[in-house]
């Protein structure tokens, strides 16, 4: 049997979640698709999904996090602001001092 210890982070605002792991993914896939519905897909949601969770981010956050560009002969896209990069910059290194702090409590599996 596997024991693993794991701790999983959100944001919330008001009490409810606003960020966390899957809006962080969303994030890094639209950076590096440059299209929330590539970023969708590769996420194996729904583009409709994926379009609320930006618009969750963007109206109840201080600023934008998702510039949205509507399609025309080339097509829309997607790309984040500075604000969204910022924000995986320091979800990324939370998350990093999360792991390690189950790292050094791991011994609490022993017990199990």
């Amino acid at each position: 049997m596997e024991k693993k210890l794991r701790i999983r982070c959100w944001i919330t605002l008001d009490q409810e979640k606003f960020f966390g792991p899957g809006r962080l993914q969303l994030l890094t896939l639209i950076q590096s698709e440059g299209s929330l519905s590539k970023a969708a897909q590769q996420m194996g949601m729904s583009y409709k999904k994926a379009w609320e969770m930006i618009n969750d981010l963007n109206s109840r956050g201080s600023q934008p996090y998702v510039l949205l560009k509507k399609g025309g002969e080339k097509g829309g896209g997607a790309e984040i602001t500075e604000h969204a990069r910022n924000l995986i910059v320091k979800f990324e290194k939370l998350s990093e001092k999360l792991e390690k702090i189950t790292e050094e409590e791991v011994e609490i599996l022993d017990s199990i």
